[in-house]
């Protein structure tokens, strides 16, 4: 009896589970295993986030402020200054010493953690920044007036602290203004507006690999061309339109170094204009046309190229670093239009190396900080003609030259006013300025207003009479 039973009811049990299958195959369901895919998401390692091709920066924002810049006219269009060379020329009248209480600070604001240093250009302040809560790279055009916004342009890219973010600082040219991010993003806008011009991943473009912490290098434009150096397999050196972004020239890779965190220097060298990047595995010289003029792998550095290199008129490029690197002085023969460097003298770390700021030449002499944080003068064999002595050390700090005068910040925020001459170290002024800590973004100084900042925070001081 109970066999026939089940019999008979078997057919109703094999109807019920083949409905109850066909209502769970068409079940809205979720496989943890799986997820949906975004367009844009499907990216190559290391390209960054974002949709718009692979490219975050066309997918940016732009956002306004109602702030007005100052009516300050003198500008700080680039790294290192107007002829990228950390010399200030300015008419306006600096204090050659200072009271208690000055340099008075203007106005102080917050930023994102980073050493990004800043331009100034028509009464308006640009510092390439990182905003974490929302993710995004920003590059903010502030008044040089209060430090409030007028507007930042933003897009998507997930940074991690790596001993600070964003470490760059942009360039303005006829209008323009580019700047790199964190993870190679090239983005080039109007000054004024902040409208989005247009924008390059040098890591999809040129297969260049984002160095150990994030992007330091600062672009160079010359002749309405950008220069860049990807270190990538595509390309050591590329130069796009100024205008367009559209790609010029590359300069060929065949040794296949690497981005470091120094940037382009340009100049004349033995009677040609010439590119000089320190590469992960040395040194190239490149003319405008994007050709391979000479290179040499005598000099580099075993962690990290952070110095740009130092050319010295007609025919010499000082280099040096720090991680126990020294420095290192070339000369640039040209026999017939062939060009050949060759390595003058080098000097041991306990003379100089700079681990960090590239060294300034003034009236014939460099001066920059040495390893142990000392500012020292040398003339141009490698003597050092005065050092500021143990009791006065500025570590990691960054310094400019205007007016005779040496400001040098320390890492943690107290400006020194140093006379800049070869004859002895002699300190006019210091005061503390910043009250946070890693006090390492390049300075800037427009007319009397000297910008300063450390991890957090950007400030504005008058150091006029």
């Amino acid at each position: 009896m109970n066999s026939d039973r089940l019999t008979r009811l078997l057919p109703a049990f094999l109807g019920a589970l083949a409905l109850l299958l066909l209502v769970l195959w068409f079940w809205p369901r979720t496989d943890p295993g799986l997820t949906s895919r975004i367009p844009g998401t499907d990216q190559a390692p290391g390209a960054g986030s974002g949709a718009a091709g692979g490219n975050p920066v066309l997918q940016g924002q732009l956002q306004s402020g109602n702030a007005q810049p100052s009516a300050i006219t003198d500008i700080f269009p680039q790294f290192r200054g107007v002829d990228r060379d950390g010399l200030v020329k300015t008419a306006t009248p600096l204090a050659r010493s200072w009271n208690p209480g000055q340099p008075r600070q203007l106005w102080s604001i917050p930023v994102g953690e980073g050493y990004a240093g800043p331009v100034v250009w028509q009464g308006r302040v640009y510092l390439m920044d990182y905003d974490r809560e929302r993710q995004h790279d920003a590059l903010r055009c502030l008044s040089l007036e209060d430090g409030r916004e007028i507007w930042r342009f933003s897009y998507p890219i997930k940074i991690k602290r790596n001993h600070g973010m964003s470490r760059t600082v942009p360039t303005i040219h006829s209008n323009l203004i580019v700047a790199i991010g964190p993870k190679c993003h090239v983005l080039c806008l109007d000054a004024i507006t902040g409208e989005l011009k247009w924008g390059i991943d040098m890591v999809r473009q040129f297969g260049a690999t984002i160095p150990p912490w994030y992007t330091g290098q600062c672009p160079l434009i010359e002749n309405d061309l950008v220069i860049l150096a990807p270190g990538g397999p595509q390309a050591l050196l590329a130069a796009v339109k100024l205008y367009t972004g559209e790609l010029v020239w590359t300069t060929p890779n065949p040794r296949g170094w690497k981005m470091t965190h120094a940037s382009l220097m340009a100049g004349e060298l033995a009677g040609q204009r010439t590119f000089v990047y320190c590469a992960s595995g040395g040194v190239a010289g490149v003319d405008p046309n994007g050709s391979l003029l000479w290179d040499t792998a005598d000099w580099k550095i075993s962690i990290a190229t952070v110095p740009s290199p130092l050319l010295l008129s007609p025919d010499r490029v000082f280099l040096t670093g720090g991680y126990n690197a020294g420095s290192m002085m070339l000369q640039i023969d040209n026999q017939d239009g062939k060009f050949s460097p060759r390595t003058l003298f080098r000097l041991d770390p306990k003379v100089f190396g700079a681990t960090q700021h590239s060294p300034i030449l003034y009236k014939s002499h460099i001066y920059g900080v040495h390893p142990d944080g000392e500012f020292v003068c040398l003339d141009q064999d490698g003597k050092t003609l005065w050092s500021s002595g143990r009791d006065q050390r500025f570590g990691l700090g960054p310094f400019l030259i205007a007016n005779d005068l040496i400001f040098a910040l320390n890492d943690s925020g107290l400006l020194s006013l140093i006379s800049a001459s070869p004859d002895r170290f002699q300190l006019l002024g210091q005061t503390k300025v910043l009250t946070g800590r890693e006090s390492w973004g390049p300075l800037a100084l427009a007319g009397d207003r000297l910008l300063v900042r450390d991890l957090q925070t950007l400030a504005c001081l008058a150091v006029g009479e």
